[in-house]
Order: structure tokens, then sequence, then C-alpha cells
């Protein structure tokens, strides 16, 4: 696609020739309003959107178009996984920079449309707009829950056991640009066991953990620190930041792995024979007392003192 001028409604076409489809899809792209078919009754629908801004959640510069296509729309995919639904319909509105507006389109589509098709997403609309400013995108996600689903964050009980998907820490040398949606693997956890509560790891184990300590009704939690899977890219972090590659584990956010968080029998017995693809790692046991400790390798416990990512901190 030609960096030069093509107008919004060649773009929305050229957009319109590679969306891929959908059965839920009734109409797409192209009219006013596209048109879903609900699910069944007892089938609720999931929604979920985040806007990520160029100088804040990525740097349109560095990382190229592509890679800025395929994380708008992975982390959405993510919090579809978060509620254990399967993806049906993206929505796409992107503020383009002027001057490169039809490359950088055509960049983000390269970078969403293998993903869309791997999961079976249609992209359904939208809309595009140009302008002076960074690079705006804005993605929405509609889905199915899928029974006994949609998982909450809200489930969390005394004595449950605290699950990660994998590794965590130093995303950002480069792991927060390609995040992998756990979609598969919440659905894998789903046909096992009943699952309490839920969350994808985007702010950080300590934030996103403590999301649902207080949704399940102001619960605390004992994290073990020989037990959390430190990403070797946090180790990497650690030797520029002075700060422990387990802070880095704990905090980075934008790992996108779940945190699942069921009882203690179904744990073992996830641990013992997971699904096939899955990877778990057993972090820690929800507790009754408020706020949350960690137990480090001479058994101390001590509060965890540290926070996760927060999008509003002026420092961050």
């Amino acid at each position: 696609m030609p960096n030069g001028f093509i107008g919004e409604f060649e773009l929305i076409r050229r957009i319109q020739q590679r969306a891929s489809s959908h059965p839920a899809v009734m109409l797409g792209i192209g009219d006013d309003c596209a048109l879903l078919r609900p699910p069944s009754e007892n089938v609720p629908i999931v929604v979920t959107t985040d806007m990520l801004l160029d100088g804040r959640h990525f740097l349109l510069a560095e990382h190229g178009a592509e890679a800025v296509g395929y994380k708008c729309l992975a982390v959405n995919l993510s919090d579809i996984a978060a509620m254990a639904a399967r993806p049906v319909a993206a929505f796409v509105s992107v503020a383009l920079p002027r001057h490169q507006a039809a490359s950088i389109a055509d960049g983000l589509m390269n970078g969403m449309t293998p993903l869309a098709n791997r999961f079976g997403v249609a992209l359904a609309g939208g809309d595009t707009n140009a302008w002076d400013g960074p690079l705006v995108v804005c993605v929405t996600v509609t889905g199915e829950a899928v029974p006994p689903g949609p998982i909450l964050r809200s489930g969390a009980k005394t004595g449950d056991a605290v699950l990660v998907t994998g590794p965590l820490g130093g995303s950002l040398l480069g792991r927060h640009l390609h995040p992998e949606p756990r979609i598969d693997e919440a659905l894998a956890l789903l046909d096992r066991v009943f699952v309490h509560a839920l969350i994808d790891l985007s702010d950080g184990l300590v934030s996103d953990l403590g999301h649902i300590l207080e949704q399940s009704g102001n619960l605390g939690a004992i994290l073990n620190a020989d037990a959390i899977p430190i990403h070797p890219d946090a180790q990497m972090l650690a030797d520029r930041s002075g700060r422990s590659p387990l802070d880095h584990a704990l905090c980075d956010g934008e790992d996108f792995e779940l945190c699942v968080v069921l009882a203690p029998e179904a744990a073992e017995d996830l641990l013992a024979s997971p699904p096939s693809g899955v990877r778990l790692h057993r972090v820690g046991t929800i507790e009754s007392e408020p706020g949350m400790r960690i137990r480090r390798l001479d058994s101390l416990i001590e509060p965890i003192q540290l926070k996760g990512f927060d999008h509003l901190a002026s420092d961050q």
C-alpha cells in the first residue's frame, strides 16, 4: 500500500477485503452497524476494549505498525481468555498520523490478520481517522462465554491455590509487543476443573492478584518466593535496573499469562497431569487475612510493599 493519500473509503474497502468472517457475525464492515447473531439464551456475551497510545504502550517509529497491530488485538484477546470465553468479533478504531496513514493502516492489518485468523475472530467494524498527532488504536472484542463460565475475579476462597501459566517479568525488553493470548489454555482448564477466579497478568502479579483478593471479599494471599517462575528477561532487566529479578516478576506487567485460583485438590490434579500444551506453576495460597505477603527462602513471611503498573501514575 503506498504512503500517499488514498481516502477514507478506499482505506475501509481495503480493510474489508482482508477482514476474516465468523458464523456469529451476520453483517460486518460496510454498513452503519455490524450485526451479530446472539448465542443461546443462557450464554452471556463478553465484551472488552483497550486503547493503546504511541509513546505509552508502544513506540511506532521503533517497533513498526505490524507489531503494534498484533499487540493491540492480542491484549484484548487476553482479556477474553481471562473470562475463559471464546472470541467472536473485533472492532478496531484508529487515529492515524496523517502523513503515513495508508502505510500504517496496512501494517496494522498485517499484524492483526494472522492473529484474528488463528483464533477465528472476525474483523467486524470500527472507525478510521487521520490527524497530526500520534497513532492511537482502540480495539473492542466481543466473545461468547463457555459454560460453566464466564469466570470472574470475584470467586476466590480461603485455602485456594494460586497458579500462573508461565514465567513472569522483564516484558519491557520486547515480549510486551508479542503477547500470547492464553485462550486455549483457559478453555482447557475450564474443561478439566472448576476454576474459582481468573485474571490475565497485564499489570503485574501483585497488582492483578490484588484485584482478585479485593473483589473476592477483601481476602489475602501468601506467595512463595522460590515458586515464582522468573523469566530470563527479568534477570536481564535486573542487571540494568538494580532491582531483583523477583521484584520484576512480581510487578513488571504485560506478561499476559493467566493467574488461576482454584481449590487445592484441583490444583494438585492439574499440576500432576496438566492439559496438553498448558504450563502451570503454583505460586501461593489464598488466606482470610487481608493483604499480600511473601514467604522468603528462609521461611520469613513479610508484607509485599511492591506495586504493579498503574496507567495513571505519572512516573511510569
